[in-house]
Formats: structure tokens, C-alpha cells, sequence
């Protein structure tokens, strides 16, 4: 995406978030073993733009997402709304700033009650925050809603069961909307619906964030998508940060060896395109117990020995002021 919005704001930022859970420990063992799922990370969701978040599955993107909205709670760093710190907030006083963040889930057939009509599911928020004053505002707020994302107003007194992948995924995102949020994270939204599909959903959300003025924090394992829709992407590596920036700059500079491999593998229309050429072997490590040093240092092909399996690399700069952030001791400068 070329277009890029106003930057001038930061709406949503995780400042050195750290997210361990607890697995089960052994007889011998009083210390519980601890997956490390989000490992210090540090980012920022602009008003009106969309940072699109990359990695393999089980690096910890769906759990970052969820400390963006304090789903979660952290175990360490900050997490902070419109300059507001809510890394400590009790939930009563959450709760008015639940309107303002939405999620929208992976999984159209789980995330709907199959128990309730379209209607019940759009208006549960409407009536939680007491956003209608009677049964006719409400009525007429969900069949906006249902419009907006493309359904007719007379399917809200249908089941979620009668509605192909694609139209529960509009009723999910009306739900989310409900509320009139500012940011919302798109937690693979499409990763569960037909390539047919896809497209119109994603159109969908970039047709309401111009609208609306949406803030997107969209988690993605597809990079054409992301590179479709993603003002500036992030890319995560066994719960860590490995490489960010303006999208264009990410995808056509890749400094970081993980990068360019997930680049090198995303497909391409052209056969005659130039393309990326890398190669990484072996699976991500363990969250339980990774590798010391960077974590990609196992599968790297420019390991640096005595350096990359030592000391963690910090976010670095690559160029100044080009916001386009790199953690490798041994980045890579030409594509």
C-alpha cells in the first residue's frame, strides 16, 4: 500500500511487553516451565493506518494481538491506549475503553453464537454499552450495520449456521462495529475463507477504514495480502520483533536472512518477476526453552559464531529516519 495516512498520533502501543504461560511442571520440578510466547516487543499502531504483523504460526502474533486490546495481561512492559497507560487498569475502568478497541476473529464458524439470530449477536454490544435508546434505534443501528458490510438488513433474524464462511466473517466485523471502535485487530480474518472470498473481505476492511478513519493491527501469514493492505508491517520470530517498517521498504530491502525467506516463498503471478532467493532449514525452536542469542540463529544461513548464538540484537535503525528497524548482527544490505 502506497497511501499513507496521518501519522502524527500514536493510538495503540506495546512497550516492552512480555507474555509467558505456564506449562505443567514436573514432580521434580517446583519451578514451573514457562513458554515464552511474547518476548519484549516493543510497537505502535498509528491512527488511521494498518500495521500488518508476519510470522510463522506459533510466534506469538495472535497472543501480541491480544495484549494491543489487555485480553491479556502482560507479565512485563506497558500497554498504553491514546497516551493512557492500561497496563493496570481494573476492568471497571476498562470497560469504557472496550468501545474504542474490537477484535476480529480467525475463525467465522466459532466465533458466532450458533444459538443466536444476527440480530442478538450485532446488538449484545449495543445493549452492554447502551448505545440505542429503545428497541427501534437498535433495530435500525444493526440493519445500518449489516448494510455497511455488505448484507441485507432482513438476514438478522437468521441463524449463523445459514450463512456461508464469508457472510459470518461480515457479521463478525458488524459486530465489531457495533461500538463505533477506533482500533481493531484483525487476528487472520481471512485466513478460513475461499481465495474467491478473500479479496472481498479484505476490500471490505480498507473501505471502512476509509470511511470510518480505522486504526488496523492485521496478523497475517500471507504476505501478499499484507503487502496489499499493511501501511507498514512487523515481523515476528519466536516471540520476538525481528524486522519492521514503511511496507514498500520491508518488501523490497529485506535486511533481516528470516525475511527475506518468508519473501522468497510468497508466490508471484509474473514467472519472469525477479524474485527472492533463500533458503532456511530445520523448524522454529521451542518457545519453551529457545536458543540463546538471536533466536534464528540455529536455521540462519549468515551466523555470525560467537556473536549471533551469544547476544541478542536489538531493533536497529537500517537507514536514518526511514523508520525501517532491523535485530541482526549480520543484516543483509542488498536484495
Amino acid at each position: 500500500m502506497t497511501a499513507d495516512p496521518d501519522k502524527s498520533r500514536n493510538l495503540a502501543v506495546v512497550d516492552r511487553v512480555q507474555k509467558y504461560f505456564p506449562v505443567q511442571s514436573t514432580l521434580l520440578s517446583r519451578t514451573p516451565t514457562m513458554v515464552r510466547a511474547v518476548e519484549s516487543v516493543t510497537l505502535r499502531v498509528r491512527r488511521g493506518e494498518t500495521l500488518g504483523l508476519v510470522g510463522e504460526s506459533g510466534c506469538g502474533k495472535s497472543t501480541l494481538g491480544r495484549l494491543f486490546l489487555r485480553l491479556l495481561d502482560p507479565n512485563g512492559g506497558r500497554i498504553l491506549y491514546d497516551g493512557q497507560d492500561i497496563t493496570r487498569l481494573a476492568q471497571s475502568k476498562l470497560r469504557p475503553l472496550r468501545r474504542k478497541m474490537q477484535i476480529i476473529f480467525q475463525d467465522p464458524y466459532s466465533s458466532l453464537n450458533p444459538r443466536m439470530t444476527v440480530r442478538e449477536v450485532v446488538a449484545e454490544a449495543i445493549r452492554i454499552h447502551k448505545l440505542a435508546k429503545n428497541r427501534r434505534e437498535e433495530q435500525a443501528k444493526i440493519a445500518a450495520l449489516l448494510e455497511q458490510v455488505g448484507l441485507r438488513a432482513d438476514a438478522m433474524g437468521r441463524y449463523p449456521h445459514e450463512f456461508s464462511g464469508g457472510q459470518r466473517q461480515r457479521i463478525g466485523i458488524a459486530r465489531a462495529l457495533a461500538v463505533e471502535p477506533e482500533f481493531i485487530v484483525c487476528d487472520e480474518p481471512i485466513s478460513a475463507l475461499d481465495v474467491s472470498i478473500q479479496a472481498q473481505i479484505v476490500n471490505l476492511l480498507l473501505d471502512l477504514q476509509e470511511t470510518l478513519g480505522l486504526s488496523y493491527l492485521f496478523i497475517s501469514h500471507d504476505l501478499k495480502i499484507v503487502e496489499h493492505i499493511a501501511h507498514r508491517v512487523a515481523v515476528m520470530y519466536l516471540g520476538r520483533i525481528v524486522e519492521q517498517g514503511p511496507t514498500d521498504r520491508v518488501y523490497d530491502n529485506p535486511m533481516h536472512p528470516y525475511t527475506r525467506a518468508l519473501l522468497s516463498a510468497m508466490p508471484v503471478a509474473d514467472p519472469t518477476q525477479k524474485r527472492l532467493h533463500a533458503l532456511v532449514e530445520g523448524d522454529m525452536p521451542s518457545a519453551i526453552s529457545p536458543p540463546p542469542g538471536c533466536a534464528f540463529h540455529p536455521r540462519c544461513p549468515r551466523v555470525l559464531e560467537g556473536t549471533c548464538n551469544q547476544e541478542v540484537p536489538g531493533l536497529i535503525e537500517a537507514t536514518f529516519g526511514s523508520e525501517h528497524r532491523v535485530a541482526c548482527w549480520n543484516p543483509l544490505v542488498e536484495p
